[in-house]
């Protein structure tokens, strides 16, 4: 990277694996579950979406920083991952437009970045042996004392992380004379999927993740949005409790993601976590009731049980499955106004295939107040 001193960073993971590379970013260590992206684009949308928050982050593109930042392009108010793995981190960017580059963004963010590794190498590491965590460090290259604080670090199996990325109090999104009204529990959301609600005319109050339903009842929602968000679902028993209240009402109920999984786990389907999970842009999804294949955003660690759905089969019904895995996408409840997607629609970065299950979601508003 011209202009920036060349400094060691190392990365050690928990099988032992071990590289040496170059430090970009913030100084200092950091830690986390060890994910890979496969998208070609929209690394600052991924950096900034709440559901990565935990995880350290591995680009499998080649190049990063080559296009700057940009400020109205981030999912939320910083960077979220903690910290990123890639192959060549650059600060020279193409883009005109863009209001910083990468190097300052991350410094800004405190963001340890370590790159000039073999991504590849890492990327078929954890494609063998799952998700494992990690740690980067600019200022510890010792091996063993790196392996006594990864030791240290918490499985993301039964972490509870919504409560760290959620919105600390209630606030408002869109006209607020629109004619629907949305409520949303707020376990970490994209700022993109609020964006899909509003500009389809509706108004929505965010709500923070740990709201008890007696508290969204007096915003008189005509439906209730629960979105994304990181870290195990199973471990929201707030959540899960709130999502049954807000399903004896009857209201339309549409989740995304996390939101996904928390509407399963409250309707006696469990979870699962994922060999290594799905993260990014091109993932194949087929609609069960139409035939057609989607292409789709992902970023999910975590799945629902398809046995378990089965076993409520005269409630639920599937619709949607991943066609590289057959794993569960989307699930409808059969007595009520209430469905999911595993993957994300909003599609920031991504294929705007599935922007259609908004408007679906505004369509069962209308009919359930016309009712």
């Amino acid at each position: 990277m011209e202009g920036i001193k060349r400094e060691k960073a190392v990365v050690l993971f928990d099988d032992g694996s071990f590289f040496e590379g170059t430090a970009a970013g913030a100084r200092g260590t950091a830690t986390g579950e060890v994910c890979f992206n496969t998208g070609m684009t929209g690394y600052q949308e991924i950096f900034t979406d709440p559901s990565y928050f935990g995880q350290v982050l591995v680009t499998t593109n080649v190049h990063i920083g080559n296009y700057g930042v940009k400020n109205d392009e981030s999912e939320s108010g910083k960077v979220q991952i903690s910290g990123l793995i890639c192959r060549n981190f650059t600060n020279e960017y193409s883009r005109p437009m863009a209001d910083d580059d990468i190097q300052d963004y991350f410094v800004k963010n405190n963001i340890v970045c370590i790159h000039d590794v073999d991504t590849r190498s890492i990327v078929k590491n954890i494609r063998n042996k799952g998700a494992m965590n990690c740690i980067i460090s600019t200022e510890d290259f010792d091996k063993e004392s790196l392996a006594n604080k990864l030791q240290k670090v918490p499985s993301m199996e039964g972490l509870e992380l919504a409560s760290r990325v959620t919105a600390h109090e209630v606030y408002t999104l869109g006209d607020p004379e629109a004619g629907i009204k949305i409520a949303v529990l707020d376990f970490g959301t994209k700022q993109n999927i609020l964006n899909c609600l509003a500009e389809r005319g509706a108004f929505l109050r965010i709500f923070p993740a740990r709201t008890p339903f007696n508290e969204l009842a007096q915003f008189h929602a005509d439906g209730y949005f629960l979105s994304n968000g990181p870290g195990d679902p199973a471990s929201m028993h707030y959540a899960i409790n709130t999502v049954r209240d807000i399903l004896i009402t009857k209201k339309p109920v549409f989740g995304i993601c996390l939101g996904h999984q928390i509407l399963a786990l409250a309707v006696g389907v469990s979870t699962y976590k994922m060999h290594h999970g799905h993260r990014g842009a091109n993932h194949p999804v087929i609609n069960m009731n139409t035939g057609k294949c989607e292409v789709t955003s992902q970023n999910h660690g975590f799945s629902v049980s398809e046995e378990d759905i089965m076993a409520h089969a005269d409630k639920l019904e599937i619709t949607h499955r991943n066609l590289n895995d057959d794993t569960v996408e989307g699930i409808r409840m059969k007595d009520q106004p209430a469905f999911s997607v595993q993957y994300h629609p909003e599609s920031n970065p991504g294929p705007h295939d599935s922007r259609y299950l908004f408007d679906e979601f505004i369509k069962l508003i209308l009919q359930s107040k016309n009712n």
